[in-house]
């Protein structure tokens, strides 16, 4: 199968959408992109631009003259290829094994627009790490106990605004967010774009680019992120999504319903069928088309939710399984590794947007079976 691209202007990564029993890679082995990075205007080669497979540990550089090579596990993936006062350049794409790819990237300088200049002049909060890091913290990482793991290493590179008006807070960075994830054993390099929360509605939206590292450790801190990522990866949004390709939703203790509006109320209608070809099709072998759309609600049964997460909503301790709700506005394809595009389209808000960063795996984990 040959390789496909699509080449979109940005990727982005919603909060609410929202990223291991053992540390290893896929199984299968790999396809290779080959490349050069060149300014869009000089077509001069790009040296030190990155090379992410986003949400993976796989990344690199390009070298002095605009080159660069990556080995990535066969299925689904987003590169994004970028450097300082360029835009970011997004490519997704699907291979077999064994493939290799001679791609030519063109990275655009940036320009600043004049009303962004204004606005930010005039809102940027001086002291907004102590007046808003606490919040940023949650919504960006999460609440879970994970989350209270993590270490921003480097809080400086943010910079906060509050837009008074349209009572927003925005965050933006001037160099990669560096997040230590002590809980997973991961040091994540997140290129943020943007990260907006909404007063009014008290939802959030972030962009960026994901690049995991294995973090050096004892042989006993290593059996504890094992056990830690164990816990993360089961009824994830990982686990979900390879469970829908795999075609083994009720297996892996997932039930999928329907979430019907009568009267005043909503009713939650189980699929019994989730692969019924009139919401479900089997494009090839590496990838399925999921027709679902509309609101959906998610329940995994085979571990409960945190008590710390059933306190903060005032819900009974004695509640089973994990619940998250899913509004799906177009459909959405699966890869083998978990992979989906397009991620936009699948807003998750319960369970999931709780955890959030801190307790994302990267599409290269495998859990042991």
């Amino acid at each position: 199968m040959a390789i496909k691209y699509y080449t979109m202007k940005r990727t982005l990564f919603f909060l609410n959408l929202i990223l291991l029993t053992a540390s290893g890679i896929f199984a299968q082995p790999a396809f290779r992109i080959k490349g050069v990075v060149l300014d869009d205007s000089t077509s001069l080669p790009v040296a030190g631009a990155f090379i992410v497979c986003q949400n993976t540990t796989i990344g690199t550089s390009s070298d002095a003259d605009g080159s660069f090579s990556l080995s990535v596990p066969a299925g689904g993936h987003d590169i994004i290829i970028g450097s300082t006062g360029y835009e970011n350049d997004s490519r997704r794409i699907s291979a077999s094994a064994g493939e290799t790819e001679h791609v030519e990237i063109r990275l655009r300088k940036k320009v600043k627009q004049m009303d962004e200049v204004v606005v930010q002049a005039s809102s940027e909060v001086v002291d907004g790490w102590e007046k808003y890091g606490e919040q940023f913290r949650d919504y960006f990482l999460g609440k879970s106990p994970f989350a209270k793991s993590c270490e921003i290493e480097n809080p400086t590179a943010l910079k906060f605004y509050y837009l008074k008006r349209k009572k927003k807070l925005r965050v933006k960075a001037d160099s990669a967010v560096i997040i230590k994830n002590n809980a997973l054993g991961y040091s994540i390099r997140y290129m943020l774009d943007s990260f907006i929360y909404d007063y009014q509605t008290q939802f959030s939206i972030h962009s960026g680019v994901t690049l995991f590292t294995e973090l050096e450790g004892s042989e006993e801190e290593k059996l504890e992120w094992k056990k830690n990522r164990e816990d993360a990866y089961w009824g994830s949004r990982l686990h979900f999504m390879r469970s829908y390709y795999d075609s083994a939703l009720s297996e892996n203790g997932f039930l999928l319903e329907e979430v019907v509006r009568k009267d005043s109320s909503e009713v939650f209608v189980p699929l019994t069928n989730p692969y019924d070809s009139a919401f479900y099709e089997r494009i090839d072998s590496s990838e399925i088309d999921v027709l679902l759309v509309g609101k959906y609600r998610l329940h995994y049964k085979d571990a409960p939710m945190h008590r710390s997460y059933l306190e903060a909503n005032k819900y009974p301790l004695s509640a089973k399984g994990q619940l998250s709700t899913l509004e799906l506005a177009n459909g959405f394809a699966i890869m083998e590794n978990g992979y989906f595009y397009e991620q936009r389209d699948v807003i998750s808000s319960g369970y999931w947007a709780w955890k959030n960063l801190a307790d994302q795996l990267p599409y290269d984990y495998l859990p042991e079976e």
